[in-house]
């Protein structure tokens, strides 16, 4: 190889520059990959903490409401429903348990109005809002790893992102979404009937 021929140095020149340009874009791709993970691991530490302050709640509510065990076995399938999902990393999963965990969360508030004694009750006000605390910043990291898994969909699928995500196996990252119902206006009518 002659490196005085003005062909050969040009052609040395692009393929450095196309390679140089190939790492910078496979290291952009692997700092939204693992952007999308923290946003996730953000998420799981507020449904550990809320999982764990379920079962306050429900057993503060046992106490007082005897006749509404329905409503608090749904709070506690749908704690475990979202702990099973959270384990196997099944995003979809967590989303539909979610769902139903915070349906019976506000069925069981509802009800819980139906209780004076439980709503003057120091511990059930602490554990309201504590999960109502914690419900928000899911809300609120939701929002956020949605955003970081749109970022990483999109540069996957945009030219040349594109080449260099098929070559080293960049996976799409599924929305964590909730149930159209959950995003619905509470039907007040029904939750008392």
């Amino acid at each position: 190889m002659d490196l005085t021929n003005p062909f050969v140095l040009a052609a040395v020149a692009v393929l450095i520059v196309v390679l140089v340009y190939a790492v910078m874009l496979y290291n952009q791709l692997v700092n939204i990959k693992h952007a999308v993970s923290q946003a996730w691991a953000n998420i799981d530490v507020l449904l550990r903490q809320r999982h764990d302050e379920l079962p306050k709640l429900v057993e503060a509510c046992r106490r007082y409401m005897q006749h509404e065990q329905q409503t608090l076995e749904k709070v506690v399938q749908a704690r475990s429903a979202v702990a099973q999902a959270r384990e196997r990393s099944d995003v979809k999963g967590v989303g539909q348990a979610e769902s139903a965990l915070r349906m019976g969360l506000g069925q069981l508030f509802a009800v819980a109005e139906n209780y004076p004694d439980l709503k003057a009750s120091q511990s059930f006000q602490h554990l309201h809002e504590r999960i109502s605390g914690l419900e928000t910043g899911i809300a609120d990291r939701r929002e956020l790893y949605n955003a970081a898994v749109n970022i990483n969909n999109v540069r996957i699928e945009q030219f040349p992102d594109v080449i260099i995500a098929r070559v080293f196996d960049f996976e799409t990252a599924e929305l964590l979404q909730f149930a159209e119902a959950d995003k619905a206006d509470v039907d007040m009518r029904a939750l008392f009937s």
